[in-house]
């Protein structure tokens, strides 16, 4: 039984005469108003290939907004080729017009991501973006919040080597086993931006990472009870700290009223770290590493908690772009 092929309309060639703006949409053109795109590319430039021999290579502005794109979307090199085919607002905000040009194939955008992991520039990135920031009004104060999340790994051996990722590890958090990596930062009380990034093994406490997601500023820092009775680890990273981490009781010590009525209040202020991981995990899809090893995954996550603090401050940020 022969099926009858449909006759192509105007909508197929472009020439809807319905739409609509999607959330996608939306984002993508908030994001393209924030982001300080010349600032970024000119950090990028000395490293990019400068094309003396050979095809011109593709501009650093269109492949910078690529590889955001797979952040956004948690993609993998071929996973955002496929997407830059199949969706529109994604070739819009990448400048591609597929009827002059094909989109850079998963290689071309392979190579620009070890480019930006091999400079470092995952921190360069960070960095350039707090500096914006700055600008704006939205500036790093002298209260400090510290903590740190699981990012999950893959625990399966049907690989070549036959063998999990060396660098990451398993740890038990209440009942369960995790195996993977721990996300570290570092928030601002007032901004509530992340100011500071580290990453290590699951089973690395939290508290042997202090001196770096603190900036050495601080005259008060916050924490959950993972950071209790590390006074000498504070005052080393930050002289001037006040410590207001969490008390934490025990069967043989239970807390005090005044006790518990003191971690509610500090939990009002702690409570502010949780927002940078919540748009890490739940907007950008970020709930397992996509590579093997630490330094990999920490670029990753310094370009992802870059475009975080961009995103909480993306209402701020509109009205100086609209301004």
């Amino acid at each position: 039984m022969e099926v009858a092929m449909r006759q192509q309309t105007f909508s197929s060639v472009g020439f809807e005469l319905h739409g609509k703006q999607t959330r996608r949409q939306r984002f993508l053109n908030e994001m393209d108003a924030i982001v300080p795109w010349r600032k970024l590319c000119r950090l990028i430039e000395p490293h990019y290939p400068k094309g003396n021999r050979g095809r011109p290579p593709i501009g650093i502005d269109r492949m910078l907004r690529i590889y955001f794109l797979q952040v956004w979307f948690n993609l993998s090199d071929p996973g955002v080729e496929d997407a830059l085919y199949d969706s529109a607002a994604m070739r819009d905000f990448a400048d591609i017009d597929l009827g002059r040009e094909p989109a850079p194939d998963e290689t071309t955008i392979c190579k620009f991501r070890h480019l930006i992991e091999a400079n470092g520039l995952g921190e360069k990135l960070f960095d350039a973006v707090n500096g914006h920031l700055s600008t704006k009004g939205i500036k790093v104060g002298t209260g400090s919040i510290m903590d740190a999340t699981i990012i999950a790994a893959p625990s399966s051996t049907k690989n070549e080597d036959g063998k999990r990722d060396p660098e990451m590890h398993q740890t038990k958090k209440g009942n369960q086993w995790y195996f993977g990596l721990k996300a570290h930062i570092g928030v601002d009380s007032k901004a509530k931006i992340v100011h500071s990034v580290a990453a290590t093994a699951a089973n690395v406490h939290d508290s042997q990472v202090i001196e770096d997601i603190l900036h050495g500023k601080e005259t008060r820092v916050w924490g959950d009870s993972a950071y209790q009775g590390q006074r000498e680890a504070i005052l080393k990273a930050a002289p001037h700290a006040q410590d207001f981490t969490h008390h934490r009781g025990n069967r043989a010590s239970a807390l005090s009223d005044a006790e518990v009525a003191k971690n509610r209040t500090k939990s009002r202020v702690r409570a502010y770290v949780e927002h940078p991981f919540r748009i890490l995990k739940c907007v950008f899809g970020f709930r397992k590493v996509c590579y093997r090893g630490i330094a990999k995954n920490l670029n990753r996550l310094q370009v992802s908690f870059a475009l975080v603090n961009l995103y909480m401050k993306r209402r701020t940020l509109m009205r100086y772009a609209t301004a």
